[in-house]
């Protein structure tokens, strides 16, 4: 089945391409009982159990629960046995048309209840696949559902129009309302207003956007209008370029997948070809045919990969388990294997070791403002509270918790990218962004880097001993600069035309994040690496607090996929946690993914191989943990499985193993592997210690 799903992969998420063409429409959810694989499945559930229940416990007529025995067989092997014989036509043997073979051959010789399970549990699995691979799609064709479908078109002598996305050109200008996205990457030419890019670079905050700037499809405006010329194609936009990057990804191979479908090949080309010849070699000296049909069924059965694939599964089914009830949901046992083999972990910044929101860290009064901290906050407060704008949830929110009185707020006025006026017991209190303040700061050429609210703080170092002078007080340029300069935000309070203060504000650290990088250092070697669209201060700011060294900032998306493909080439494997749309190519292409769960996006959610549900980062380190005992059952099992297949194999062929006896003794190693891998459901699985679990 694995095989197969691999093309369904890529013929579900083809489509997708095509970034000009995305429904406005809320995005559908793929339900479990649409998909006909989870419909046949549930079909031969039902009659299996059905069966089992009237067959060992409530008794009845054979041909009752043997009618549906043969249900679960049709309704859970038709698809298998289809695919293997496509399979037989190109000239391949996979395991799944070996296993529709086994359970047949249980039931030619009596043992319809084995070969019924065998159907019923292959069937499950494939319904799981496919439900794994309709809501990867769904998540694919929702992100398309950011970038709009028109945009407003500016034509000759200001006239306008609205056209589709897909028909724009490089070169055309569009006109981007408030609260309109932004139809296409380009760049400002006129206007000035703040732009949610969290989706593309992580930024936690809005960005101020100028002429010379950049912005990205499918970003938010804010409150100002902006003029922008197209930069790109509309299919090469940065939206798309994620589409197409968690797509190629999907359709990529592991290693570890390529050596499975290797070994299943000639794994069911070895037992077909092994049960021909115990079939066909005693009848030809002359046995007789029932005998030799019941010695090669009987090999059928103990050479069944049964008691193998049940080494593997328990253990990691187990893991996932417990993993669940810690908040943690791993996708698949392929997923629990792949977070034990990780040797460095890559992370995101915004959303994953930060809280992804701004708060107040800093307050400075002037000391001839007559103003305390709290007078200070109050009055900040008191302007920025009819405002729907981050910083000013946060100031407001830092305000509320300390208690503080906040005054009611006339006249109120937001002007985009330069902060809010309002009347505050008759007196006009203003609010907004240091650089709006400082001359040269906002002209195009001295911005930095496009897009990168940091570069545009450091740009406007060059007007802070300026600010200092007006500001006539202790906070100097020298000051405020080193402030920025830490990955802060700075706004600065005036009262009247008079700057009475300063409020610094940062993203919020989750306070398991040092001892997380910690963890993780310890289990794998090599401290993590930190990779973030957010500006290089803030980037450092974080890194510092967390004890990471290696620190890449100011990423795209792609950049973030490189870095990770990168380190893999070079011979990591890489985990990489994060939470965004931004992260999810690199969720996609790192040897493992975790996305943070309660802010993470759809698209994060689906393409990673683990969800923190809670997003405690302490989760991350103890599922690596987890993962990696499961892994050591693994291979107990194996060890175990590998040891009974081979005496019953080789009792059956140099003696004679009765039936009875080789079904018990295929079935109790099966049941000795699934019980051993139940270890990892106990408590203490998941509070082993770091250090045990790093030395494994």
């Amino acid at each position: 089945m694995c095989s197969c799903m691999v093309g369904r992969v890529s013929a579900t998420l083809a489509p997708s391409r095509a970034p000009s063409t995305p429904s406005t429409a809320p995005r559908r959810r793929t339900r479990v009982l649409a998909l006909p694989e989870a419909r046949w499945a549930l079909g031969a559930t039902v009659s299996f159990l059905a069966g089992l229940l009237l067959d060992t416990v409530v008794g009845g007529p054979s041909w009752v629960y043997g009618l549906l025995y043969a249900v679960a067989y049709g309704a859970g092997g038709w698809e298998p046995a289809l695919e293997g014989l496509r399979a037989l036509r190109e000239k391949t043997l996979d395991v799944d048309l070996l296993m529709i073979v086994a359970a047949l051959g249980a039931a030619a010789i009596g043992q319809v209840l084995d070969g019924a399970l065998l159907i019923v549990i292959f069937a499950t699995s494939g319904a799981l696949e496919a439900l794994a691979t309709a809501r990867t799609a769904d998540s694919v064709r929702g992100l398309l559902d950011l970038a709009p479908t028109t945009a407003t078109r500016v034509t000759g002598a200001d006239a306008e129009e609205t056209v589709p996305t897909a028909e724009l050109a490089v070169g055309d200008v569009l006109l981007i309302r408030p609260g309109e996205r932004i139809g296409a990457d380009g760049q400002v030419l006129d206007g000035t207003s703040e732009a949610d890019q969290a989706t593309i670079t992580g930024e936690p905050l809005p960005v101020l956007k100028r002429p010379g700037d950049e912005v990205f499809a499918g970003t938010l405006n804010g409150t100002g209008a902006l003029r922008v010329r197209v930069a790109r194609d509309p299919a090469d936009s940065v939206i798309a370029r994620i589409v197409t990057l968690v797509e190629e990804a999907s359709r990529t191979k592991a290693p570890t997948q390529l050596f499975i479908e290797k070994a299943e090949q000639r794994y069911a080309v070895a037992v077909v070809a092994a049960t021909l010849a115990v079939f066909a070699v005693p009848l030809a000296f002359g046995a007789d045919l029932t005998d030799a049909l019941l010695r090669a069924m009987t090999f059928m059965i103990v050479a069944s990969p049964c008691a193998v694939v049940l080494a593997t599964m328990p253990p990691l089914l187990s893991a996932i388990a417990n993993a669940g009830r810690h908040g943690v949901l791993v996708k698949s046992a392929v997923a629990m294997e792949r977070l034990g083999e990780i040797d460095v972990a890559a992370l995101d910044k915004t959303g994953t070791l930060t809280e992804g929101a701004p708060e107040v860290t800093d307050v400075r009064p002037l000391p001839d403002s007559g103003l305390d901290a709290d007078g200070l906050l109050a009055l900040a407060a008191a302007a920025e509270h009819p405002s729907e704008h981050p910083l000013a949830r946060a100031i407001v929110g830092a305000a509320r918790g300390r208690g503080l009185r906040i005054a009611d707020a006339e006249d109120f006025a937001a002007e985009p990218g330069r902060g809010v006026t309002a009347v505050v017991e008759g007196r006009v209190v203003r609010v907004g962004r240091v650089e709006a303040h400082v001359g040269g700061a906002g002209e195009p050429g001295k911005t930095g880097e496009p897009g990168k609210t940091g570069d545009c703080m450091h740009s406007a170092g060059d007007g802070m001993h300026d600010l200092g002078d007006r500001m006539h007080a202790p906070v100097t340029g020298t000051a405020l600069t080193a402030t920025i300069a830490g990955g802060a935000t700075v706004v600065l309070v005036t009262r009247d035309e008079t700057p009475v203060g300063t409020l610094a504000l940062t993203d919020r650290l989750r306070p398991a994040a040092p001892s997380m990088t910690a963890v993780l250092t310890a289990l794998t070697g090599t401290t993590p690496v930190l990779l973030t669209g957010d500006n290089a201060s803030a980037a450092a700011r974080v890194a510092e607090a967390t004890g990471l060294t290696d620190v890449r900032a100011d990423l795209l998306p792609e950049d973030k996929v490189n870095a990770v493909r990168g380190m893999q080439d070079a011979g990591r494997k890489v985990l990489f946690v994060g939470d965004g749309v931004n992260d999810a190519p690199a969720l996609a292409a790192a040897h493992a993914g975790v996305a943070m769960g309660r802010a993470g996006s759809d698209l994060a959610l689906e393409t990673a191989d683990a969800v923190v549900v809670r997003d405690e980062l302490t989760a991350v380190p103890a599922v690596v943990r987890l993962s990696r005992a499961a892994r050591r059952l693994v291979v107990q099992n194996l060890v175990i499985a590998g040891t009974c297949i081979t005496v019953l194999v080789v009792w059956d062929l140099v003696g004679h193993l009765p039936l009875p006896l080789g079904v018990a003794g295929h079935e109790g190693s099966t049941v000795l592997v699934g019980l051993n891998g139940l270890r990892l459901l106990r408590e203490s699985a998941w509070r082993s210690g770091t250090a045990q679990e790093a030395r494994g």
